[in-house]
């Protein structure tokens, strides 16, 4: 195949490219700045767009800042990108595996960075071997993106190493003859435009057609700047513009999406944090920037001032050691979030909104610096990032938010409450998930609960594999810290995922779970520093015929105690209710209601209240660890032993069927060391139609009541050395919170 190497035709005449930076020196066509002007809307931003390249990420007028930025704070990273282009400047151009099913999985569609590399090392130098080794690999890829066209074959599921070829041939435009802008744009052109969303072709193997509900790193997120690029330049100027109007609606759409997620309050487009904090803020960063270069320096981020929040979200869910809870699709392996690209991410915040959010990129700093500081060779799919975050902000400084922080912080459109009884790695930790904004990797696990108390002492289960363990077991509310109720014949829906070749395509298990992602309804929260509050109607989340009501209310009484009463109906009284609560490791049972469970340093004890006759199972163990509907929904491969994966979980149930039952469980956790076993002091307590607990920990006496018909409510009293410093109804609307809600 004639276009597996490359090499220079020497009956070509030698091109020679005039100095970097000089070109178009006289260009008149940039009107004076109005930052006050709205030009976003009915593509008036389009008239605002230089005539001259460059024009994504810098430009004529903003690359000295760049460059300075570049041989300065950045040497370090330059000079590795630079040693890394070296390597091909005499090499042979060789594609490994031009016809691999998925190009994902191979190196070769990576020569389109490499080719935005040698052009930026061009621009930078002057040296013109680096801008016959651009332009050489731009034309090697352009023909590997036609090779792979014409076999119906994807270049990667990761739009990015487009966007960078797209890169070098702006980067490279103005030195190209005008035969070469036109030749090699053509071909560039049609080669990508051809991969962009339509009818008219058949869909690719394994090629990203997902929506705007994801990470943005599809085919459909070239459209922008592939338009952006050729707009008028003569190559197609009718299909450019067309193209580059999709592609400012289609990330307009996008980021409306996640603002939508975001609310007042922060978050992301996914609650599952590998993706929200790993490729998911590209499709901002990299917009933002190609906007403002392209036009000329009009800041469109005015127009999103939902992003600063997405600090208060990522701190709230962070747990000591740079882990996570693992929510949603999360792999549960080890819930790090030891992720190098969060200081990447931070840092193109600070450099977007330092200005107009100080304390948000006082936070971000903070984080940066001392959570997740910047490593060398850090993984990134765009290598040059850093070079333009040329907004120093010098005078925001670092600001550590732990000690202005309240007891809890409810993100209404992410679905998730957080508690903590403080930032240290003694602390305690909790989540609790109700429906949300968005359903992107959300699991059947409303009105779960997370614990971290030096370990995870309360896991959400499962793991992702290529297999029915997603869809039929890890996807479950069975898999999660939440209620069952099991009504015989049941189909429940089918979550996304595929079974692994050797694996019977069984029906999706009836776990007497949720069958719907949405339709729990988060109807009170309050914080104090003495308590925080929730109650969550989920009702709606299970199948109408089998219940009508599915109501828990949840108390975490810092720092160690969490007080968890549910009111559950079965429309019939022979449809089993559980209760359940999963962990790492073998539960030990100390009386019928009582039981004690660690993770690493850290301790569970839990004892049952509420039914007063009620049985306990424990369910797990070799060939168990999966169990639902009678069958263990093990992994494909291997590998079910995994701690966090979970291995156990306690199933309650009342001992007497029948329409209506309460739950109401008393949770402490602690340091193993201590070697709680029980909860001694733990009883029943009753007063005017409402029914709780009562119990002393800490020299303090906590008496916690709920009432059982009608809507939520109840009542709390706590005193401490015969003083009574709490006793209050519990509200029964939601506490506001925004921002940062700093206190």
């Amino acid at each position: 195949m004639m276009f597996l190497t490359c090499c220079k035709d020497p009956n070509i005449e030698p091109y020679f490219p005039p100095v970097p930076g000089k070109e178009d020196e006289d260009e008149t066509d940039e009107e004076v700045l109005d930052p006050a002007a709205n030009i976003y809307n009915n593509y008036e931003w389009v008239t605002k767009i230089r005539r001259s390249h460059p024009r994504l990420f810098f430009n004529i007028k903003t690359f000295e800042d760049v460059k300075a930025r570049t041989l300065n704070e950045e040497k370090a990273e330059y000079d590795r990108i630079k040693s890394r282009i070296d390597l091909l400047l005499d090499k042979e151009i060789v594609f490994e595996n031009p016809l691999i099913d998925d190009g994902t999985d191979s190196n070769d569609h990576k020569y389109g960075t490499n080719a935005a590399e040698a052009a930026f090392i061009y621009k930078v130098t002057g040296d013109v071997r680096y801008f016959d080794l651009s332009k050489r690999l731009l034309e090697k890829v352009i023909e590997y993106y036609e090779y792979r066209n014409s076999h119906q074959l994807n270049i990667s599921w990761y739009v990015y190493s487009r966007l960078h070829a797209l890169m070098a041939y702006d980067w490279i435009y103005n030195d190209l003859s005008e035969a070469e802008k036109i030749s090699i744009g053509r071909s560039l052109f049609n080669a990508l435009e051809f991969m962009l969303p339509s009818t008219s072709r058949s869909n690719f193997y394994r090629e990203n057609r997902s929506g705007i509900d994801g990470g943005f790193y599809n085919n459909q997120a070239m459209e922008w700047y592939l338009g952006l690029v050729f707009h008028g330049t003569g190559v197609n100027d009718t299909k450019a513009l067309e193209i580059l109007k999709r592609g400012y609606d289609s990330h307009k759409s996008v980021l409306q999406y996640r603002e939508n997620a975001s609310g007042d309050d922060g978050g992301a487009a996914s609650g599952t944090l590998p993706y929200c904090l790993a490729d998911y803020p590209w499709a901002e960063n990299n917009f933002f920037h190609s906007f403002m270069s392209a036009t000329g320096g009009y800041n469109i981020t005015t127009q999103y001032d939902y992003l600063p929040n997405f600090v208060s979200y990522l701190y709230w869910n962070l747990l000591p050691q740079n882990r996570e809870f693992g929510f949603g699709d999360a792999h549960h392996t080890d819930n790090s979030i030891d992720f190098a690209i969060i200081n990447m991410h931070l840092s193109q915040l600070v450099h977007f909104y330092g200005d107009r959010f100080p304390m948000h990129a006082s936070v971000a700093r903070y984080i940066m610096n001392e959570l997740y500081p910047r490593k060398v060779n850090e993984p990134t799919s765009f290598p040059m990032a850093r070079f333009f975050l040329t907004n120093k902000h010098e005078g925001v400084s670092a600001f550590n938010p732990s000690k202005s922080l309240p007891k809890a912080r409810y993100f209404e459109s992410m679905g998730q409450f957080f508690m903590r009884s403080g930032s240290g790695p003694d602390d305690t930790y909790a989540t609790f998930t109700v429906s949300s904004n968005l359903l992107n990797h959300k699991h059947y696990d409303n009105n779960n609960f997370l614990i971290y108390k030096k370990g995870f002492v309360t896991l959400d289960t499962g793991t992702r594999p290529d297999g029915i363990h997603l869809s039929h077991y890890y996807s479950r509310t069975i898999a999660h810290n939440c209620v069952t109720i099991r009504m015989p014949g049941e189909v429940l829906p089918r979550y996304w995922g595929s079974r692994a070749p050797h694996e019977a395509d069984d029906p999706v298990p009836n776990d007497g779970g949720q069958n719907n992602l949405t339709s729990t309804k988060a109807v009170a929260f309050d914080e104090q520093d003495e308590y925080v509050y929730i109650a969550s109607d989920a009702t709606g989340s299970y199948n109408s015929l089998k219940t009508n009501l599915v109501l828990r209310q949840f108390v975490y009484l810092p720092p160690d105690n969490f007080v968890v009463f549910d009111r559950l109906n079965a429309t019939n009284a022979s449809y089993p209710k559980k209760w359940l609560l999963h962990t790492a490791y073998p539960p030990q049972q100390v009386s019928p209601q009582e039981f004690y469970a660690s993770h690493e340093q850290g301790r569970l004890v839990c004892k049952t209240i509420y039914p007063e006759n009620s049985t306990m199972e424990f369910v797990g163990g070799p060939g168990k660890q999966f169990w639902s509907d009678w069958k263990n929904w093990a992994l494909p491969y291997g590998g079910d032993n995994h701690p966090l994966y979970g291995q156990w979980r306690i199933e309650v149930s009342p001992a007497t069927a029948q329409n209506d039952d309460i739950f109401l469980h008393l949770i402490q956790v602690g340091d193993r060391s201590a070697d709680v076993r029980s909860l001694p002091t733990a009883q029943k307590a009753e007063e005017s139609g409402m029914k709780g607990v009562q119990f002393s920990y800490a020299n303090k006496t906590y008496k916690v009541l709920f009432t059982t018909t009608g809507k939520a409510g109840g009542k709390i009293t706590i005193t401490e050395g015969g003083s009574t410093i709490v006793d209050e109804n519990f509200t029964s609307t939601i506490k506001q919170q925004t921002g940062l809600a700093l206190r």
